[in-house]
Formats: C-alpha cells, structure tokens, sequence
C-alpha cells in the first residue's frame, strides 16, 4: 500500500507542475503567457526530479509504466508488483490532471484554441505521421530509460540522482521533442487525456483517441528495448 500511494502521489505531483507549466505557457492570460519551449521543457524536468527526491526510497520513483515494464523485463523488479504500480501511476496522472484543470480553471474560460487546451493535458505531434511519430515517442523513451539504468552505474553523491534523471528528461525535451511533445511516458499521457475527455472544459475540443496508442505502446516498447540493450551491454 505505501509503494502505491507513493507510485500515484509522485505521478500526481509529476503532472501537476509538468502539466501546469504548460498551461502557464500555452493558456491566455497567464503570468507566463507565451514563455516558450525553453520554459515547459525546463519545468517539466523539475517536475519530474521533485518527486523522485520525494519518494525514490519508497517506490523507486518510476512514476511511468515504461520504466516499470523495462525494469521487470530485465529482472530489476518484481513482475507481481508490475499491476499495482501501473495502476498507480495512471490513477495518480489522472487526478493530477484535474488539480491543474482547478487551478488553471479561469484560463481555461479565457482561452478559445481547443488545441491548446488539449496540449495542457497531453501529447500531439507537430506534424501527423504514424510512423515517425511513434519513432520519436520508441527513440525518447528509448534515452530516457537507458539513461536512468546508465547513470545508475556511476557512483554519486547522495541526492544527486534525481537531478540526473531532471537533466535527461530536460535533454530529451530539448532535442526530441519538437516532434510529438515528448509523452515518453504512458501515465503522463493517457490518465491526462482520460481527465480532458471526462472533464466539462470550457470550449475543450476532441481528445485525439485516434492518436492517443502512439504515446502508450511506442514508450513501453522504448523502455523494454532500452533495458534489454542495457543488461546486454552491461
């Protein structure tokens, strides 16, 4: 029960500043109204790096059922806790979701582009392309989850680590994600759209299920390949 609790509260707390720097950044009216893509990538490492100080002695902090799945296939954790902590982490997404729909209620009612709207809670590409865009979700997630296992093996001082795994969700933001917005996790995206979908949003627009498996199955299969390679290698 703790490790689930800490999965869906360190999830919770992941979309509720990652989320909510994008709609600081893409809604109307806001203090950071138009900041730019500097702006979301940076917070949403931060986001990712907070809860991973929070809870990474409790759950491990995976907070993404790539990481999980990856981890599990390699033997790096236990295949019977895979259930709970995925579930965990698409509840926790979830409520995350509607803490930032809350909070950002007003600016929700002053913004019209539906597509910004959808963008505060998930993920699109810049250009709609089956096949690349589910390359660029399998290569991101592929970084992200070979990073985490990589930097694993290098001695570190201790509360180091989570700002190492802030810098390479930061990296990857920065140089991959222009394509697709960098879901490169599964909770993160599709407990998100699942509170877009349910929710009474203003002037909210389509949720985009037709594109919504590319950012589920493309990071899962990234994060699986990644830690086979990984353990090959190491």
């Amino acid at each position: 029960m703790t490790t689930f609790l800490a999965e869906l509260l360190g999830t919770m707390i992941l979309v509720i500043l990652g989320d909510g720097v994008v709609a600081n950044v893409v809604l109307n009216k806001t203090k950071g109204e138009n900041s730019g893509w500097i702006v979301i990538t940076t917070g949403w490492a931060l986001a990712v790096s907070i809860p991973v100080f929070i809870f990474g002695t409790i759950s491990g902090a995976h907070f993404n059922p790539a990481v999980t799945l990856g981890l599990a296939t390699i033997g790096k954790f236990q295949w019977t806790n895979v259930p709970v902590y995925i579930a965990a982490q698409l509840i926790g997404g979830f409520f995350g979701a509607v803490i930032v729909w809350i909070f950002y209620l007003p600016h929700f009612k002053a913004t019209e582009d539906k597509g910004a709207k959808l963008g505060v809670f998930c993920t699109g590409p810049a250009i709609k392309n089956t096949v690349s865009n589910f390359v660029s979700e399998f290569i991101g997630t592929f970084i992200l989850v070979f990073g985490i296992l990589g930097v694993g093996n290098t001695k570190m001082v201790d509360g180091i680590s989570p700002i190492v795994v802030g810098l390479i969700v930061w990296s990857v933001g920065l140089t991959l994600g222009g394509t697709t917005g960098y879901a490169i996790n599964p909770a993160r995206d599709f407990g998100p759209r699942l509170a877009h979908y349910l929710l009474p949003i203003h002037g909210k627009g389509d949720s985009d299920w037709g594109y919504a498996w590319i950012p589920v199955v493309a990071p899962i299969l990234g994060g699986i390949v990644a830690a086979l390679v990984f353990s090959t290698i190491f």
